[in-house]
């Protein structure tokens, strides 16, 4: 738990004109919210201030790894999911997420209590109606498929090219398997 309070007082923390975009979210999820537990991994979604079509689902947006590194989010043990301000943050993997910190509100101290103490069914958000998640997956499927047509055509292009490829197949992969994801909860 001293891991995600760490967390939300490193982003109130980190100027805001030394990266390519903002965090300005952060959400967690999955096992922390229910019965009070240790647990091996701590799910989070990351917020920033990019597009939608710059944060495809499970893909990293450009300076992800300097943000993780510098906030030392990379160095414990949590789980980030990078999520555009103009979308909802919850989708078929981030069911009822609570908020922890906004960069609007700074930490959410009852949020934190509640999710230390086994209350966080209190601070969840409500759960989509069918037919809204369904068009949250299907809005979501439309962006990881541009992503993943974009992301090949620049592996292809610099497939045979001098310098490392690495970046370029880093971000395929990922686009790969985000567009997968939700094509499989698409049914």
């Amino acid at each position: 738990m001293h891991h995600l309070a760490e967390l939300a007082e490193r982003c109130s923390d980190l100027p805001t004109s030394f990266y390519k975009f903002q965090v300005v979210e952060l959400w967690v999820f999955g096992d922390l919210l229910d019965v009070p537990r240790d647990v091996e991994t701590i799910e989070v979604a990351l917020v920033t201030d990019l597009p939608v079509d710059e944060v495809p689902w499970l893909s990293e947006p450009v300076g992800a790894e300097h943000w993780a590194n510098a906030t030392r989010l990379s160095r414990n043990p949590f789980a980030a999911h990078w999520r555009s301000k103009d979308a909802p943050v919850w989708n078929h993997r981030i069911e009822r997420p609570t908020l922890i910190w906004s960069a609007a509100g700074g930490i959410d101290e009852e949020a934190l209590v509640a999710v230390s103490d086994g209350t966080a069914e209190l601070v969840r958000q409500a759960a989509p109606s069918p037919e809204e998640l369904r068009r949250r997956i299907a809005d979501e499927l439309a962006v990881s498929l541009a992503a993943l047509r974009a992301a090949n055509q620049a592996y292809t292009d610099r497939r045979w090219s001098p310098g490392k490829l690495t970046p370029h197949s880093d971000a395929l992969w990922r686009a790969t398997t985000g567009y997968l994801d939700l094509l499989d909860a698409s049914g």
